[in-house]
């Protein structure tokens, strides 16, 4: 599905971007309320920041999520280091906007409290806030600076800037190896989660629907994704199929028991990660096609044991 490119923001200016539509009509909820500021003809200036934020809307942005954005960006100009997105849990949850990062690691996001927006975009454009920083002060939630408690795994550091091939695209999850020191271990991850088939899939037995249901995924083993970040893969992911999420392999997976997956997140908080045992992934891929359960309700929290793990 072609989305339509988003407009070029003035100097000073980020852009609010509408994702969430009825009949065609922009929702905002009751956001433009709690970030506050006054109009200044079509944009809003927010309190004593001084931030012009800049509300666009078209129906084509519809169910846009903010792994997407960059690619989105017109070609030939300055590129913006953060966008704005009002989506569905803005409007119908009561959740605080996504702060897109479009410069240091493109696709990757963090909720913002709407009453703190003004700030920490200003913070951001004078350099005394980094992305680097929302990230790394996340909540569970993928909050910043929220009071959901502290991931029991901290976010990787970013690494140097690299680009990456598009990953495939699938209605399903996506299972990428990012090490390949450990050809053994890899195979039997592979065996643990019900063997690929020779369609390059693993854990689609039907059968097989208890809470410890295999990850069914679509496998990438590809040495272009070595090394590969949580934070980097939103935006490798296509739109054009509804992937339900992405699950790397990495150095964890064949050094610590359970074969931990890094599985992150792509639409409420894009980029978040959560650690699990191979065995939970697919109940999380389960809750989250179902609307079951919230990403979130899989990221550890710091000194508390997971509920997965409790007798």
């Amino acid at each position: 599905m072609s989305r339509p490119e988003l407009p070029q923001p003035a100097p000073g200016e980020v852009l609010l971007v509408c994702t969430c539509y009825e009949d065609g009509k922009a929702l905002f909820g009751g956001l433009l309320h709690e970030i506050g500021g006054r109009r200044d003809g079509d944009v809003l200036v927010l309190g004593d920041s001084g931030m012009r934020l800049r509300p666009v809307e078209d129906s084509g942005w519809d169910y846009l999520h903010g792994g997407n954005v960059p690619a989105l960006i017109p070609d030939g100009g300055p590129v913006p280091p953060v966008a704005v997105l009002v989506d569905i849990p803005v409007v119908y949850g009561g959740d605080g906007p996504l702060l897109v990062d479009l410069a240091a690691i493109p696709g990757r996001g963090v909720q913002v409290a709407p009453d703190r927006l003004g700030e920490i975009l200003a913070a951001l454009r004078s350099g005394t806030l980094a992305f680097d920083d929302l990230v790394r002060d996340m909540d569970r939630s993928g909050v910043y600076l929220g009071d959901g408690g502290r991931p029991a795994f901290p976010v990787p550091a970013a690494p140097p800037h690299r680009s990456f091939p598009a990953l495939p695209s699938t209605d399903l999850a996506l299972l990428v190896r990012t090490s390949f020191d450990d050809e053994e271990g890899w195979r039997a991850l592979l065996d643990e989660l019900g063997g690929a088939d020779e369609d390059g899939h693993v854990g689609m037995d039907e059968d097989a629907i208890d809470d410890d249901a295999p990850l069914a995924a679509l496998v990438v083993d590809d040495r272009a994704f070595e090394g590969l970040q949580p934070g980097e893969v939103p935006a490798l992911v296509p739109p054009e199929e509804h992937t339900t999420l992405v699950a790397l392999a990495d150095g964890r997976s064949f050094a610590e028991p359970g074969r931990p997956l890094t599985v992150v997140d792509l639409y409420d908080t894009p980029g978040q990660s959560a650690v699990l045992p191979c065995r939970m992934a697919g109940s999380l891929a389960c809750n989250l096609e179902i609307a079951n359960m919230d990403f979130h309700e899989f990221v550890a929290e710091e000194g508390v044991q997971p509920w997965w793990e409790r007798p």
